[in-house]
This record gives C-alpha cells, sequence and structure tokens, in this order.
C-alpha cells in the first residue's frame, strides 16, 4: 500500500472531506516514522520505568496486551470509557498498561513496586505470562496486597455477547468491593 504524504493545502482540500487540524507535527516526522516500517505501532514512551496513561495513585491498574495500538482499539477504548465510567470512574483516575509496548517490563513483581495497584484487572492478558498462578476467566484471586481479576479482552467481549454479560457481572463485584 502506497502512503500520499503532502503538505499542499490545494491537494488536501481536493481529497478530504473534514476539516484538519494541525498537531505540530511536520512532514518530516511522519516521513520518517513510514521509512523506519509502515505497520509499526508508534508507542509512547517515558522516563520512568513502565510507559501508562491515568494515575497510578487511584491503586486501579488494567493490564493488556495490545500490540497493534499504543493501548486500546478506538472500539475498545470506547467500551472501555463507558465501562469504568458506568462505575464513576474514567480514564484520569484508573492507570493502563499496555504490555506490548517494548518499554513495559512484563514482570508482575515490577509491576507491583511501580504502579502498587491494589485492584489489578488483566483485560486479555493470561496470568501465566505474568508468571501467576492461573486464574479462570471472569474470576479474581485476592493476594496480599492486591486483588488481580482475570477476564477476556474488549474484541472477544464483542465476539461474543455472553462474555461480556459474565464480564460485567463480576466486574462491578470486583471495582465496587
Amino acid at each position: 500500500m502506497n502512503h500520499l504524504l503532502t503538505d499542499n493545502s490545494t491537494a488536501l482540500q481536493a481529497l478530504m472531506s473534514e476539516t484538519i487540524f494541525s498537531t505540530g507535527f511536520s512532514i518530516d516526522n511522519v516521513e520518517r516514522r513510514s521509512e523506519e516500517s509502515s505497520d509499526a505501532v508508534a508507542f509512547d514512551s517515558s522516563s520512568e520505568e513502565f510507559v501508562f496513561q491515568g494515575d497510578k495513585s487511584t491503586g486501579v491498574l488494567f493490564i493488556l496486551r495490545y500490540p497493534e495500538f499504543p493501548y486500546f482499539s478506538p472500539q475498545a477504548e470506547e467500551a472501555f470509557i463507558k465501562t469504568i465510567g458506568a462505575l464513576q470512574l474514567t480514564p484520569h483516575n484508573v492507570a493502563v498498561v499496555n504490555l506490548a509496548n517494548p518499554q513495559n517490563p512484563n514482570e508482575f513483581k515490577r509491576i507491583m513496586e511501580f504502579f502498587k495497584p491494589t485492584k489489578i484487572t488483566l483485560l486479555g492478558v493470561e496470568p501465566a505470562s505474568l508468571k501467576l498462578p492461573e486464574i479462570a476467566h471472569n474470576s479474581y484471586m485476592r493476594g496480599r496486597v492486591a486483588t488481580v481479576f482475570n477476564t477476556f479482552s474488549f474484541e472477544e467481549m464483542f465476539a461474543d455477547v455472553e462474555k461480556k454479560k459474565l464480564f460485567w457481572g463480576e466486574f462491578k463485584t470486583f471495582i465496587n468491593g
């Protein structure tokens, strides 16, 4: 697939049906990123040990592994915001970490030390990948410091309404408990 790169305003006006706003990036950056890999995800980076969104001080942590996106797919992000919003949470008062980001360690001990969570939700991340004991889907394991809730990714729930129903019932209990 060829990528069309132009800064010609007349050409852009002819090709686009929506208003375009600049985000301050330059064409040079886009071309360099495109040359590096047209299929690679541009993950966020940070000077901290982990790259994450939100606020880690609340003790609520969502762990996911989306190699195709910096955090969620657009559809999953919308579902995530609606889901946590129904429980009076926002993307700003929970922490979200994508373990597919190469900067993020996939070690549970380091996750615990950095985030200091009390409630952890694994969204499609198998507990065994973090060297945790087996936890059935839509159930949780209480530890000394944190409780880990293991559930499906949003994509799995989109494909199976029954998975979504099972998730919602247990997730409400987990967050409110």
